[in-house]
């Protein structure tokens, strides 16, 4: 069920008072009036007081329990995970799975850090890629290296982009992929065929249906530019366009690099369809909305909102539902969704039982059945092989999974949600009070600056 028209992820801001004492990371970023790019920063785990890579064959024999900290409370999704867990134990009977649910992510954040401060810490627990940013920093989970080096197939067989999700700036392995969305593209199709386009490979070619479009009433795409404290699929698309222009908006080590000549080209291309009469700006799902309305042509929105674009489309047209489209450097696309992380605290044998639970979560079975029952994303190519029935009733699983190739995940540093706050309020300033991309860019990359600083 949805609750608020944002996204949420990272982290929550939520003290860890004692246990996780953070290391600074050092910059040498201009700081002139455009706040620089610092794209030689160091990683922030530099001097990190971080474990050494555990490895199974440290485990004892015999049985053991672990636990495992997760927020799939709602729907399919809270069954599905309790159907696995019962599959994982029955071919393990040594191992039992414990699962301390959270009704939501905040929450999960939360007891996730309260349990490390009390010294009881889960086994595994589920965690945003800032979240992990932030433990790993702080020393309380182990990179996964030392095991995921005895099974390099269980790495390779993962789409690429949720294999690169998994590493942090020092280049290690601290996460195993979980539940994931990407962004795609619904389009009322007969509209798109009445203005004579075809489903657009480009984001040229996306301009220029949504502007041929955009008349009697009808705007291309109407989208929530959100604000400091509301990320939205606003933002998220000036995100996605600034990487496929060439430059993501933060740079390897996590730093904010919010005014490129890519961003600003991304920023330019969004104030050009508004000043064309093709993008306009709500809140609250405005591009569903309109679409479900036969007022919009296009909606950009997580492929985890399938049922509700459904519901608002409501039969009255073809919804057609694409992969994003590629920009002058690259096609790009951004995942949604969690990762798992090993927590410290657990003995070897625990950490053992874990990573066989992981590697259960990820095997192509796994996946069919976790993709079919809750509408995530499968992280296996090999799983979409067992689901095609499913497939054949529901397109847009293929077309979705295909874009976990080259979708990139949340960036993965503790600043990661209050610097991407600073891009909702350029977005807002550029579409609707007309302030320059360049400008507005250029502030958010100052304050985007700061807002890292503080967190050091």
């Amino acid at each position: 069920m949805r609750t608020s028209a944002t996204r949420i992820v990272g982290a929550s801001a939520i003290a860890l008072a004692g246990a996780l004492v953070l290391t600074s990371c050092s910059s040498s970023a201009d700081s002139g009036s455009s706040g620089g790019t610092a794209s030689d920063t160091n990683c922030f785990l530099s001097g990190a007081d971080t474990a050494p890579a555990p490895s199974p064959s440290s485990a004892s024999s015999g049985k053991v329990t672990i636990s495992f900290m997760e927020a799939m409370s709602g729907g399919s999704l809270k069954g599905s995970l309790a159907h696995l867990t019962a599959d994982f134990e029955q071919a393990n009977p040594d191992i039992s799975v414990n699962l301390e649910e959270s009704p939501d992510y905040s929450t999960l954040e939360k007891n996730e850090k309260d349990a490390i401060t009390a010294k009881k810490a889960p086994t595994i627990g589920q965690v945003y890629e800032g979240w992990a940013a932030d433990y790993a920093r702080s020393g309380v989970i182990d990179p996964l290296d030392g095991f995921t080096g005895t099974n390099p197939a269980a790495v390779s067989d993962l789409y690429a982009g949720v294999r690169d999700d998994l590493k942090l700036c020092d280049g290690e392995t601290w996460m195993w992929p979980f539940n994931k969305s990407v962004y795609v593209n619904f389009a009322n199709q007969e509209m798109l065929k009445a203005a004579g386009r075809t489903t657009p490979s480009t984001w040229d070619q996306y301009a220029t249906a949504a502007k041929a479009a955009s008349k009697n009433g009808v705007v291309g795409i109407t989208i929530d530019p959100g604000g400091k404290d509301s990320l939205t699929t606003g933002t998220i698309w000036f995100e996605i366009l600034a990487e496929a222009y060439g430059t993501p908006v933060f740079d390897r080590n996590g730093v904010p690099q919010f005014n490129s000549p890519a961003a600003v080209k991304a920023m330019r291309y969004l104030a050009d369809l508004k000043q064309a009469g093709a993008l306009a700006v709500g809140k609250n799902y405005p591009g569903e909305t309109a679409l479900g309305a036969q007022k919009g042509l296009f909606d950009i929105s997580s492929v985890a909102g399938y049922s509700y674009e459904k519901q608002a489309v409501g039969g009255r047209f073809t919804l057609g539902t694409s992969d994003l489209p590629a920009g002058l450097a690259k096609q790009a696309n951004q995942m949604n969704g969690t990762n798992l992380v090993l927590f410290d605290q657990a003995t070897p044998a625990q950490k053992a039982a874990a990573w066989k639970f992981m590697q259960f979560l990820t095997t192509a079975a796994s996946q069919a059945y976790w993709a079919t029952a809750t509408g995530y994303l499968p992280v296996v190519p090999a799983a979409l092989s067992r689901m095609s029935a499913f497939v054949a009733q529901n397109p847009w699983m293929n077309t979705a999974a295909q874009a976990l190739r080259h979708s990139s995940g949340t960036a993965p540093v503790p600043w990661a949600d209050d610097t991407q706050g600073e891009l909702a309020v350029a977005l807002t300033d550029v579409l609707t009070s007309g302030t320059s991309p360049k400008d507005a860019l250029d502030k958010a990359q100052q304050d985007a600056m700061s807002d890292m600083k503080a967190q050091q």
